[in-house]
């Protein structure tokens, strides 16, 4: 088969690594997938991918880890991609406040050692790279916020990534490597890591449909996200790749809405209105047919340093790329639970699941 180009994704098996490595399989490349040794399964997402009509004819799988400089050289000097796009990271929020160190290793040191690699091996001007930003650099900062907005990261994984954003500028301007910033804003779908907020609260909903009526735990229900869809999302990387000069981009719908907000249009798409009593700590959601308490507050989900309302300025995206967001935040809800509904043999996987 005769490939257009050859990616190198790294966090191939998350949410934006598999989507994007379907689309680029559509689009005749080949894909180079990057993912960590487990002493468990974690390529759910990618097993379509793991078959004898694509396994080692258009995708070819490589252990590595952000954090092994000699691995990421090898795996690069011998796959020569022409595009690399860097998603893998540790990626909680909440988490990074509990292993700031890995995460500092993994998310701002992993980007350093990959651009390090195309420097070292002399292939600035033949590979281009892709850094996947986050909203969360912004921080608590005058909102909407786009590419010239100042930057205040409130959580190690946020200045983890900025130091990677800065990185990405540096590389570009020293060694002239086609280097971008996508700094993608909330973006859900089905394929969202179990433990994120958005699919605790859907996969919640789904199960509430099916009879299970477990209590779903949160932590900060005023929190504002600008929500957006994965597979909207995911293709401005690939947009961003093709232009003929590197530039940053925020990536967003430009709407925010509260955490609050998206657990009452999940559980309105099953015929469920959500009634709020008590505050702080002590709110809880109750299901207004049945009067069951159905949702509670947990402290253990807040972060030392929290941040308020992250709502994008996409206005440079849309000029330049061509792009604007197909789903709404309702229809992206809609969507992903209808997915779950319609997907049987997830049920028994996630059925006996709690949500805390």
């Amino acid at each position: 088969m005769k490939f257009k180009k050859t990616a190198l994704i790294t966090g191939i098996t998350g949410q934006d690594g598999s989507i994007l490595a379907d689309f680029l399989l559509k689009k005749k490349y080949k894909i180079i997938g990057i993912k960590r040794r487990s002493s468990s399964f974690n390529t759910e997402r990618i097993d379509h991918l793991y078959n004898s009509k694509i396994l080692n004819k258009s995708y070819f799988p490589f252990y590595g880890d952000l954090t092994d400089s000699t691995n990421l050289i090898r795996i690069i000097q011998q796959t020569k991609p022409n595009e690399i796009y860097n998603l893998a990271a540790q990626s909680h929020v909440r988490t990074s406040f509990e292993t700031p160190e890995y995460t500092a290793n993994a998310d701002a040191l992993g980007t350093l050692r990959l651009l390090e690699a195309i420097r070292i091996l002399k292939m600035e001007n033949k590979v281009k790279f892709y850094q996947a930003s986050t909203s969360e650099i912004f921080g608590n900062t005058k909102i909407p916020q786009n590419e010239k907005t100042n930057f205040a990261p409130a959580s190690p994984y946020a200045v983890s990534k900025l130091f990677s954003y800065w990185t990405v500028v540096n590389y570009r301007k020293a060694y002239n490597i086609f280097a971008v910033n996508g700094i993608l804003f909330n973006h859900e779908g089905e394929r969202r890591g179990a433990t994120f907020v958005t699919r605790k609260i859907t996969r919640a909903v789904a199960n509430y449909y099916m009879g299970n009526r477990d209590i779903l735990y949160l932590g900060n229900l005023s929190a504002k996200r600008d929500w957006g869809s994965a597979e909207d999302y995911v293709k401005t990387m690939w947009l961003m790749m093709q232009k003929k000069k590197p530039s940053d981009y925020v990536i967003s719908t430009g709407v925010s809405k509260s955490v609050k907000q998206f657990v009452e249009e999940a559980y309105g798409n099953i015929g469920i209105k959500i009634i709020w009593k008590g505050k702080g700590l002590k709110e809880i959601g109750v299901d207004k047919k049945t009067s069951k308490t159905i949702i509670k507050i947990d402290k253990y989900y807040f972060r030392p340093t929290e941040v308020h309302e992250l709502r994008g300025d996409s206005s440079k995206a849309r000029r330049e790329l061509g792009w604007k967001p197909k789903e709404s935040f309702e229809t992206g809800i809609q969507k992903t639970i209808l997915w779950y509904l319609e997907n049987q043999n997830w049920w028994a996987k996630i059925q006996k699941l709690k949500y805390k």
